[in-house]
This record gives structure tokens, sequence and C-alpha cells, in this order.
């Protein structure tokens, strides 16, 4: 059969051809790289894109993007998730504060690495945590994410109060040592969390695609990121953290989310295995080396 008739009755193919088209404009124009993201994701999310931009086809998205590049900051909120709670998965919190916290006083000085930290609160429940436990003047917080959007948001601190149940529902089930009411402020609506929790954070633009190491790290929490990635990425981003960790430091992961698959699975061991925490592999013991002299 024509090659050309395969393709005009296989409209995946077609698809597929416009959705590599599209994310290398995006590459190529604004340095974003979309390539080793999941397939599905993707499609979901600019579907929705598509609807929001009046487009009919990924192709004519494509056409509105590189002559409007305007826009590209509102489709980049389409692209990458946002959604999160404060204490998500209380279970991971609470082995943290059980398990991890004992480790970690162990360090003089501490610094974390929260990958991905979207809208900011996985850094929040991370900043009361450390408070709680006392280690949080010793910490330094390194709050990343691609997308400078969340980043203004997640260093603003400033959340929906009908959110603010469920954050203090997963705070108490976290193990959490004082209420969460402590930390924040309403009014109008609003919550807005205690500026002082930022003061030993550097908030920045950081892409796990892209981007090499910038800091030697106790501890780097990337929850509910690694899905959204094709595995040759997710290998990417753990080698990544792998260099980034001190030996015997901790990597927490989301509930979906493994090593079991990954190249990099040696350089770590199960450490809290049911809430995803994996601790860096420890340097062998250097081998002594002996000598016969004959002299």
């Amino acid at each position: 059969m024509d090659a050309a008739v395969t393709m005009r009755r296989d409209p995946d193919a077609v698809d597929d051809i416009e959705l590599d088209l599209l994310l290398e404009a995006i590459w190529r124009r604004h340095r974003y790289d979309f390539r080793g993201y999941s397939r599905a994701s993707l499609r979901r999310r600019l579907g929705r894109a598509q609807y929001r931009f009046g487009c009919d086809s990924l192709s004519q998205l494509q056409g509105k993007l590189l002559h409007n590049p305007e826009i590209f900051s509102e489709l980049l909120g389409f692209l990458t998730i946002q959604v999160s709670d404060m204490f998500r998965d209380p279970s991971y919190y609470r082995a943290l504060r059980e398990k991890v916290v004992p480790h970690l006083r162990t360090f003089p000085s501490l610094k974390v690495w929260i990958a991905g930290c979207a809208n900011g609160e996985e850094f929040y429940s991370l900043a009361i945590l450390f408070r709680e436990e006392g280690l949080e003047d010793r910490t330094i917080f390194y709050a990343t994410d691609i997308s400078p959007a969340a980043l203004k948001k997640a260093e603003a601190g400033i959340y929906d109060l009908d959110r603010i149940p469920q954050f203090t529902e997963n705070h108490r089930h976290s193990g959490g040592k004082s209420s969460l009411s402590d930390y924040y402020t309403a009014a109008y609506g609003a919550a807005a969390f205690d500026k002082t929790l930022r003061s030993r954070a550097v908030f920045a633009e950081h892409s796990l695609v892209s981007d090499a190491v910038f800091a030697e790290v106790q501890l780097v929490s990337c929850r509910n990121v690694l899905i959204y990635f094709d595995r040759d990425l997710q290998d990417r981003a753990l080698a990544l953290f792998g260099e980034s960790l001190v030996h015997g430091g901790f990597l927490g992961l989301g509930s979906k989310e493994s090593l079991r698959f990954s190249r990099h699975a040696d350089s770590f061991s199960d450490f809290a295995r049911t809430e995803r925490i994996y601790r860096r592999a420890m340097p062998h013991p250097a081998r002594k080396e002996f000598s016969l002299d004959f002299a």
C-alpha cells in the first residue's frame, strides 16, 4: 500500500509527528525540553491547551506558539503539573520525622533540595517539619522548578483558605508537634504562611532535563515528578540526585515512583521502602595494599 495512503489512514502517526514538531519548537524557541516526558501525559495536557487556545490540532498550536511567543508562559502552565497538598501522603513525612531526622541531626549543617517544588506546598511542609524538629537554623532549602510562575507562587506562600483543613489534617497525621495554624495568618479567603519559614530558602529555576548539579545536599525530596518522565529522563534525574547527595544522604520519591528499574538502583539502598525513601550507598572501605619486601 502506498505510504501516503497509510499515513492518511493512521491518524496516530500524524499525531506523533505533530507532537514531535511541537516539542522541538518549544525547545528551540524557548529552551524548555519536554521531549523526554511521558507521551500519554503530554497528550492529555496539550489537549486542554488546544481547547484553551482555540486550536483544532497540535500543528495549529505550534503555529500560534511560534508567532505569538507571549502565550508560552500560559502554555507552560499546562505542560507542568502544579497540583499538590501540604504534607501530602502524611506517612512519608512521618517517616522523615521518625527515621531520617535522627541521621540528619548528626550533620553540623544541612542542605535540602526540593526538586519540582511546584507552588511550594512540599517546601513549606519540610520547612515546618524541620522547625518542629529543631533543624531549621542549620538548614538551607533549595526549592526548584522549571516554571517561573510556580516559583513566584511558592515564594509568596499564599493558599486558598478552603485548602487549609486538608493541610491541617495531613500535618496532624504526619506527627506534627504543633498546630498548623501557628504558621499562617488567615484573611480575605486566603492563608499566608509565615515569611520566616522561607528565610533560609532559595527559590530558583532548575530543569531536571537539561541542568546540572548545583549543590551537595543531605536530602533530596522529589515527589510525583518522575512519573511524568520517560525511562531515559528518569535515569537522568536520578543520576543528578545521586551526584548531589552526600554518601549516606537520603532521597524521597512519590508513592507511585521507584528506583526498581533504574540504571542507578545500585547507587541506593531501601531505607523506608513503603514510603519510597532511599539512602545513597556508602563508599566501600578502601582496600589495603600489601607488598612484600625481600630486601
